[in-house]
């Protein structure tokens, strides 16, 4: 893979729109509950929060309702965060006008599994475009080691579908390295399919990190599935193999393939494992039982923390460690990002010590 960049203001810049997430109490259904917990959230800052909380420089790239009670939660929450923020604040336009959206949440309990509700109606996010920011400035000035992209901003709307392309573009310029999670959503992509293939296809041919499962790989990018296989976790690890061979042919200028693996025994305990593949050399981290408080999230932690080994410069062989290790501490936190304190306790989760530390 490409050397860093040196001497950069910021470790990790990531494109978003911020939102609310609201979630019962003691892990009740929606419609049985009084009483919420709200958090700020996104999933490109729930990557960037491993790198944050750990002392990396980050910043958020997002667009806000001006005078907005919600919009000023938000930044408090980025702050408590220690990231970095830009973005144009707009007029809300009255009542129907522009908001932040809002994550609903049941965590599940048992055998009652997850449900999320999203009411995206006027969410602010979807109109943030090129003209919002100075991209030379950005990345030419201030400097950037990581640019890291989702899919879910990728395929919000036309405009932040045209927006990301242009920043991976502003990235290859400058030298920076692109992380891109394809996080595929059908109903993000229903009637653009073709455009949002070929903006996707883009992203990928100039990314260094490429992170999906086989559907991500398939329905973004067009890339033939595996042979259909069992469900059980080493069909999903040779499927993932499968289909990386694919994907690195179509794709030769990307260095890093990565993925996690879950399987549910039940709400509360998953087997939890991940994969990469780092030049020809394969990391795999075999799935483990983890205890899950709230399994949102999980992904993004791991993503997280594959990035800060990287940006760390670490050897291969502990990105996929750490990174597994973040996620799975994502899912012990009532947010959807973890907050780890420092690089110790993420180990001792990876080496399963949950002793107490004085």
């Amino acid at each position: 893979m490409k050397e860093l960049r040196k001497n950069c203001k910021y470790a990790l810049v990531v494109p978003t729109s911020m939102g609310v997430r609201i979630t019962p109490e003691n892990g009740q259904p929606v419609a049985a509950s009084d009483m919420f917990r709200m958090q700020a959230t996104s999933a490109e800052t729930n990557v960037a929060s491993i790198s944050s909380y750990l002392g990396l420089p980050v910043k958020v790239l997002t667009k806000f309702v001006k005078g907005s009670p919600i919009a000023a939660f938000i930044k408090q929450n980025l702050r408590s965060r220690g990231m970095d923020f830009e973005g144009k604040e707009i007029d809300q336009g009255g009542p129907w006008g522009y908001r932040h959206q809002f994550n609903i949440a049941d965590s599940g309990y048992g055998l009652r599994g997850p449900r999320v509700t999203n009411d995206r109606a006027g969410e602010v996010g979807r109109t943030l475009c090129l003209e919002d920011f100075d991209l030379e400035r950005i990345f030419g000035e201030e400097g950037v080691q990581i640019l890291h992209l989702s899919g879910l901003i990728g395929a919000l709307s036309p405009e932040t579908s045209k927006f990301c392309l242009e920043l991976a573009r502003a990235a290859k310029k400058y030298g920076t390295l692109i992380s891109f999670d394809l996080n595929y959503r059908a109903s993000f992509w229903e009637g653009r399919e073709q455009e949002l293939h070929d903006i996707f296809t883009e992203i990928a041919s100039v990314s260094d990190i490429l992170i999906g499962n086989e559907e991500d790989f398939q329905l973004c990018l067009g890339i033939e599935g595996p042979e259909a296989g069992g469900k059980d976790i080493s069909s999903k690890i040779e499927n993932f193999k499968e289909m990386t061979a694919r994907v690195k042919k179509a794709f030769p200028d990307t260095s890093v393939f990565a993925t996690t693996l879950r399987q549910v025994i039940n709400v509360n305990s998953h087997l939890w494992g991940a994969i990469t593949l780092v030049g020809d050399e394969w990391y795999i981290e075999e799935p483990r039982e983890i205890r899950v408080l709230d399994r949102i999230g999980g992904g993004d932690g791991f993503v997280g923390g594959l990035l800060y080994s990287i940006l760390k410069g670490w050897e291969p062989e502990k990105w996929v460690k750490f990174g597994w290790a973040t996620g799975a501490m994502a899912t012990t936190f009532l947010t959807d990002y973890a907050q780890p304190s420092d690089e110790d306790q993420v180990w001792a989760i990876y080496g399963g010590n949950a002793r107490v530390k004085r």
